[in-house]
C-alpha cells in the first residue's frame, strides 16, 4: 500500500518518492504483542516485527516532538486529529522508511551516467581550446554553468586606433569588413595586418554645412514627385509610413500653408532626401556626394532625440533617417538612431498589443504594429552589419505579428504586406540569434556546431515555410518584385554569416597541411613522408558549399539587376552584399569543393563597386578599396604558391602538381592543394566537383579524406559560366575585358533553398546533438590558428 507523497532533500536536488504508510493494523498487532509477551515467547516473526514496530513508535510529528508528548505515529496523528491540526501534521523526513520502485532508481542512475559523460566531453572540449595550457579553465567560473566560449572569437575585444585625437573604433567580428581583414592576414601570413578603416562616409562637418544651407519646402508639384518616389522605393521595402495617408497631409500642408510644424517638416524633409537620391544623380549645392543630403541634414537638425513624449510621427521620422544615413554610410548614426526609436516605442508600449477601445481605428492600430516591427528588424539587421548586439530580447515583445485588415484594398493602400514583414521579421530573429551565438563573446553547453545546426535548421524551416507569393520567379528575375528580390538577398546574407568562418577554416587547413614536410622530422626523430594526407570533417565541407552557394546566388542576383539597369546608384545593401559575396568568391576558388572560375565573379564584383564609387556611392567605395585590397594579397599569395612549387619540381624533378587536383579524387594532396594559377579548361575540368560523376549518395562518415575522397555532389548547375565567361589566361586586371558579362539571366537556375536540398546538408541537420558534440569536435578547429579570430598582436 502505498501512502502519501513526500520529499527528501540534499545539497544537489529534490526527488520525489512515496513513503510507505503504516497499516492501520500494526497498532493492534503491538498491542497483542506485549500482552502475549507475558504469557510466552514471542516466535522469530514477531521479534522482527516487534524490532519494527520499535524504530516506528520513536517517529513523531513536528507539534508532538516540539511540546514533548507521545505521537500515536500515525498520519495524522490522534493528537492532531483531537485539536483540529491534522492539516498540520507533518514528520522530519529524515527518519521515515521509503519505498522506491527499481525502475526509477535505474532511471535516475542513467541519467547521472549520461550527466557525468557530458561534463567530461564539455572539460575535455574546453582543456583542448585553450592552447599551451593557458591555466585553469574558466569555465568554471561561468555563472549560469556553461562552459563552452565561442571558439570563433577570442577573450579581447577588437579594436584599431587610426586617428591619435580619437578613441580607438570598435571592430565587431561580424562585420565583413573585419571577415576581409581575417582573410587579407591568412593570404599574406602577417597576424599584424593592419584593419582598413572606414573613411569613406559624410563627416559632421559636411552635415552641419549642408544643415547651415537656406533649405525650404519645394513646389507642391516637386513634393509630389519626391514623395511618391520615395514611396516607392523604399515604401514597399519596409513600412515606414502609411503611404495614402502621407499623401494626403502633404496636401493638407500645401493648401493650409502650414510649413512651421516641426514634426511634419522633419518627416517630409526626411522623405525628399530619399526622393532626391532616387531621381537625380547629384546635387551640387550640398557639398555632398550623395543627394539629398540637404533634405536629411536638415531634418536631422530639427528632429528632437529626447522628446519626454514622443509620437508615431517622431518614430517614423527616425526610422527615415536612420534608413538614409546608411546611404551616406554613417552606419554608427544609423545604429543611435533606431536605438533611440526603440526606446522611445518602449516608452508607449510598442512592443505590447493595445485595447481596441483605445485605438478604434483598425487601420491605426495595424500602422502601429507594423512601425514596431521595422524597428525591430532595423535593430537587428543594422546589429549584424556592425556586429553589435540587439537592443531588446525576443522574451519581451508581446505585440501580435503584422495581418491583413478588412477590406483588403484599405489594407493595401495604407500598410505594407504582411505576410512580406512577418518573414522579414523572422528572418531578422534568425540574424539576431546569428549574432548572439556564433559571433559574441558569451559561453554556452552546446559546441560550435550543435549552434550552427539550429541555425541553419531555422533558415531552412523558413524557406520552406515562404508564402507562393514570396518566391523568386527564377526564370525572369525582374518579373519578381523589389521587395522579394532583397528578402532573399537577405537570407542569403545570413546563411553567409553562419558558415564562413567554417570556410576560412577549411582554406587554412588545407594550406598548411598541404606544404611540404620532407626536410622536418616527426616526434620521434624520423622524416615525415611529403604529401601527408588532409584529413577534413564532413560538416566543414558541407558547412563550407552552402556558404559558396549563397555567395553564387547572391552575386547572380546583383549581377543580374546591374546589367538591367534596375539597381539604386546610392544604395548600401547591394554593395554591401555584392562585398561579402565577393571575399566568398575568392575563397571557393582556392578550395576542392570550389571552383577556380569564381575568381571571374570576384573581379566582375570589383569591377562593378569600382563603377558604383565612380557613380557617388560611398558605401561602395570603402568597399572597392577593400576589395583592391584583398586582391593585392590574393597576388602575393598566388605568386609565393608557384614560387614553392617551382622549387618543388626543380627539387624533386618532377612536374608541378595541378591546382586542387585532389578534387577530382586522382593523385595525392602535395603541394598544390591550395597552388594558384590563372583559371584554365583543364583545371576547371579537374577542380570542379560538380563536373565530375559522383555517387549519389556517399556514405556517411565523420570525416572526410579530401585528397582521397570525392567531395559530396552539388545541385548547383552544372554550367559554371552562368557567373561570368571563363578566360584561359589569368587574370592581372578588372574591367570589361578581364571577363565576359552573360547575355541571359544569370540568376536561372539558382533556387534560394537549393543549398538544403543537398544530401550531404540534409544528413548534417539530421545529426543528433550527441553527433556533433562527440563525432565531430569542430570547436577545436581554430586552435591552430588563434589569431584568425582575436585580437592578439594588436
Amino acid at each position: 500500500m502505498i501512502g502519501p507523497e513526500f520529499q527528501i532533500s540534499d545539497r544537489s536536488r529534490r526527488f520525489s518518492f512515496f513513503a510507505q504508510s503504516e497499516k492501520p493494523e500494526n497498532n493492534e498487532k503491538r498491542g497483542n504483542y506485549q500482552m502475549a509477551g507475558k504469557r510466552r515467547a514471542p516466535t522469530e516473526e514477531q521479534e522482527q516485527e516487534g524490532r519494527e514496530s520499535q524504530k516506528r513508535k520513536f517517529v513523531a510529528c513536528r507539534r508532538c516532538h516540539s511540546h514533548k508528548i507521545k505521537c500515536s505515529g500515525d498520519q495524522p496523528c490522534s493528537k492532531c486529529c483531537t485539536v483540529g491540526l491534522a492539516d498540520e501534521c507533518t514528520y522530519a523526513t529524515r527518519d521515515r522508511q521509503v519505498k522506491v520502485s527499481e525502475n526509477y532508481l535505474d532511471q535516475i542512475l542513467a541519467e547521472n551516467q549520461r550527466l557525468k559523460e557530458r561534463s567530461i566531453t564539455s572539460a575535455q572540449v574546453a582543456e583542448t581550446n585553450d592552447p599551451a595550457q593557458r591555466g585553469p579553465s574558466r569555465t568554471a567560473d561561468a555563472p549560469d554553468g556553461t562552459g563552452i566560449q565561442n571558439p570563433l572569437i577570442g577573450d579581447r575585444a577588437w579594436f584599431h586606433r587610426y586617428d591619435p585625437s580619437s578613441p580607438p573604433i570598435y571592430i565587431g567580428e561580424a562585420a565583413c569588413s573585419a571577415f576581409a581583414t581575417r582573410f587579407r592576414r591568412f593570404l599574406s601570413g602577417n597576424s599584424a595586418m593592419p584593419h582598413i578603416p572606414r573613411t569613406q562616409y559624410e563627416r559632421e562637418e559636411t552635415i552641419t554645412v549642408a544643415n547651415e544651407s537656406d533649405i525650404q519646402w519645394p513646389s507642391l508639384h516637386h513634393a509630389r514627385l519626391l514623395v511618391r518616389i520615395a514611396i516607392h522605393q523604399i515604401g514597399h521595402l519596409y513600412h515606414l509610413m502609411m503611404r495614402k495617408s502621407t499623401l494626403d497631409k502633404l496636401e493638407e500642408i500645401y493648401r493650409t500653408r502650414d510649413f512651421d510644424c516641426t514634426a511634419s517638416k522633419c518627416k517630409f524633409f526626411a522623405l525628399f532626401a530619399f526622393g532626391q537620391a532616387y531621381s537625380i544623380r547629384s546635387e551640387p549645392n550640398s557639398g555632398s556626394r550623395v543627394p539629398g543630403t540637404s533634405y536629411f541634414a536638415r531634418s536631422l537638425g530639427l528632429v528632437q532625440i529626447l522628446p519626454e513624449r514622443t509620437s508615431i510621427t517622431h518614430l517614423e521620422t527616425l526610422l527615415l533617417l536612420s534608413l538614409f544615413s546608411y546611404y551616406l554610410n554613417r552606419r554608427h548614426s544609423a545604429y543611435v538612431l533606431i536605438g533611440n526609436a526603440m526606446r522611445m516605442g518602449l516608452t508607449i508600449g510598442l512592443n505590447h498589443n493595445i485595447l481596441e477601445s483605445q485605438v478604434i481605428n483598425p487601420v491605426e492600430r495595424q500602422h502601429r504594429i507594423q512601425i514596431w516591427w521595422t524597428i525591430y528588424i532595423f535593430d537587428r539587421m543594422w546589429g549584424s552589419k556592425m556586429g553589435l548586439p540587439m537592443q531588446i530580447l525576443d522574451e519581451d515583445i508581446h505585440v501580435d505579428m503584422p495581418s491583413t485588415i478588412s477590406p483588403s484594398w484599405r489594407h493595401e493602400e495604407e500598410l505594407s504586406d504582411s505576410d512580406y514583414m512577418t518573414a522579414n521579421i523572422k528572418l531578422a530573429r534568425i540574424v539576431g540569434e546569428t549574432i548572439t551565438k556564433l559571433y559574441s563573446r558569451r559561453k554556452y553547453q552546446e559546441t560550435f556546431l550543435q549552434r550552427v545546426q539550429k541555425i541553419l535548421k531555422a533558415l531552412k524551416h523558413w524557406v520552406e515555410t515562404l508564402p507562393e507569393s514570396l518566391r523568386l520567379n527564377m526564370e525572369d528575375l525582374e518579373s519578381s518584385k523589389k521587395p522579394i528580390v532583397s528578402l532573399h538577398m537577405s537570407f542569403n546574407q545570413c546563411v553567409i554569416l553562419t558558415t564562413r568562418p567554417t570556410l576560412l577554416h577549411l582554406l587554412m587547413t588545407l594550406s598548411k597541411k598541404s606544404k611540404p614536410r620532407s626536410n622536418t622530422t616527426n616526434n620521434t626523430g624520423g622524416a615525415e613522408s611529403e604529401g601527408e594526407e588532409v584529413t577534413v570533417s564532413q560538416p566543414v565541407l558541407t558547412l563550407s558549399e552552402a556558404c559558396i552557394h549563397a555567395a553564387r546566388h547572391s552575386h547572380s542576383m546583383i549581377l543580374t539587376r546591374w546589367i538591367n539597369g534596375s539597381m539604386p546608384t546610392f544604395g548600401y545593401f547591394h554593395a554591401h552584399y555584392l562585398f561579402s559575396s565577393a571575399l566568398i568568391l575568392a575563397m571557393s576558388s582556392f578550395v576542392p569543393i570550389g571552383s577556380p572560375t569564381d575568381m571571374t565573379g570576384f573581379d566582375s564584383a570589383l569591377d562593378l563597386l569600382r563603377s558604383m564609387t565612380e557613380n557617388g556611392n560611398l558605401a561602395a567605395a570603402e568597399f572597392y578599396h577593400n576589395l583592391e585590397q584583398v586582391k593585392v594579397c590574393l597576388a602575393a599569395y598566388r605568386g609565393a604558391r608557384r614560387a614553392e612549387g617551382s622549387a618543388d619540381v626543380a627539387a624533386g624533378g618532377g612536374v608541378a602538381p595541378n591546382t586542387n587536383a585532389n578534387a577530382s579524387g586522382n593523385g595525392r594532396s602535395g603541394t598544390g592543394a591550395l597552388a594558384l594559377s590563372g583559371p584554365s579548361p583543364e583545371l576547371a575540368t579537374a577542380t570542379t566537383p560538380f563536373l565530375n560523376p559522383l555517387p549519389l549518395n556517399p556514405p556517411r562518415s565523420t570525416s572526410v579524406s579530401v585528397s582521397a575522397s570525392i567531395p559530396p555532389p552539388s545541385l548547383i548547375p552544372t554550367s559554371h559560366d552562368i557567373l561570368a565567361s571563363p578566360t584561359t589566361q589569368p587574370v592581372h586586371g578588372h574591367g570589361i575585358d578581364a571577363y565576359t558579362y552573360p547575355l541571359t539571366d544569370t540568376v536561372s537556375g539558382y533556387t534560394t533553398e537549393m543549398a538544403f536540398l543537398e544530401p550531404t546538408m540534409q544528413d548534417f541537420l539530421a545529426q543528433s546533438d550527441i553527433d556533433l558534440g562527440l563525432l565531430h569536435p569542430v570547436d577545436t578547429f581554430f586552435n591552430e590558428a588563434e589569431n584568425l579570430y582575436t585580437c592578439h598582436g594588436f
